[in-house]
């Protein structure tokens, strides 16, 4: 019973900031924290349960979460859920994501629940709902509503595998990549990123736009600056041009009024020497008549 107790011993610590450091036999120093601690401690396995804002720092991983166990010899093992976010400062990746477990031995990480990832050297941002990131061969294996940006490609599928170390890209279910305004799609691709050369296998598919086209018809459709002179009229040379047209449609209408005055005018004239050539003729009929007249009574 003394020697039960010897070798397992509980343990309970609530406090505002617990910080211990542990020097395990894979050879790095691991410090931990947290609000409050529990667990056990024992020659065949130890478990310890980190309770707000923990976290676990070796000299590898940086992992920071609501809730942090650690278990096995030398705590082999770290699991982590809530708001969990880390840095692995060896491959230089950033992460966040609901659930983490590492394996402090094999280095391989196993991320879930809206995980993203972010490569900081290549500057390569991976979203899924599953990524496994193996430390010692740098290579993520991605699944379930993969989304990869670096540069102006967007890439999607089920299932990926990023190489790091090389920078290709493995897509695969419902694969497509978007390079600007271009797409992709095929059973499989892969893409190197550092070269964007893209190999596509199976039900290939995509759409290209010529930007050298749509640059034409673009600067076709502005009008040149010549083209802007000509058209354009100012306010006060659009008021002067309707000015100067109403003035020419008043010239008519004068010219039109006075044409009409001067048939008048000339009407009047002719029907007035009529009449006084009507009066002469008359005049002259009267006389000739007296005149006759005057020779009979001789």
């Amino acid at each position: 019973m003394q020697a039960t107790r010897r070798n397992s011993v509980k343990v309970f610590v609530s406090v505002f900031f617990l910080s211990v450091f542990v020097f395990s036999a894979f050879g790095e120093h691991i410090s931990f924290s947290a609000d409050s601690m529990s667990g056990t401690i024992g020659d065949k396995s130890d478990a310890t349960t980190l309770s707000g804002e923990a976290s676990v720092i070796t000299e590898s991983m940086e992992i920071y979460a609501d809730e942090i166990k650690m278990s096995g010899k030398d705590f082999r093992y770290i699991e982590a859920r809530g708001s969990v976010k880390g840095i692995n400062k060896e491959s230089e990746l950033e992460f966040t994501c609901g659930k983490i477990k590492y394996d402090r031995e094999t280095k391989v990480a196993d991320l879930s629940d809206n995980v993203s990832l972010k490569d900081v050297k290549n500057n390569v941002e991976a979203k899924a709902q599953i990524i496994r990131y193996n430390q010692k061969t740098d290579v993520a294996v991605m699944q379930i509503g993969i989304e990869l940006k670096q540069k102006d490609n967007v890439c999607n599928g089920v299932y990926a595998l990023y190489r790091k170390k090389e920078q290709m890209l493995e897509l695969s279910g419902n694969a497509q990549i978007k390079q600007g305004s271009d797409t992709f799609r095929a059973q499989e691709i892969t893409l190197n990123l550092d070269s964007q050369e893209i190999t596509l296998d199976g039900r290939v598919k995509g759409s290209i736009v010529d930007e050298r086209k749509s640059e034409n018809s673009e600067e076709e459709k502005k009008p040149s600056e010549a083209d802007k002179v000509d058209s354009g009229i100012t306010g006060a040379d659009k008021a002067e041009s309707d000015k100067t047209e109403a003035d020419k449609a008043s010239d008519k209408e004068s010219s039109a009024s006075s044409d009409q005055s001067s048939e008048k005018a000339s009407e009047s004239l002719s029907d007035s020497s009529e009449e006084k050539t009507a009066q002469a003729t008359n005049k002259t009929s009267d006389s000739t008549e007296d005149s006759k007249k005057k020779s009979k009574k001789k």
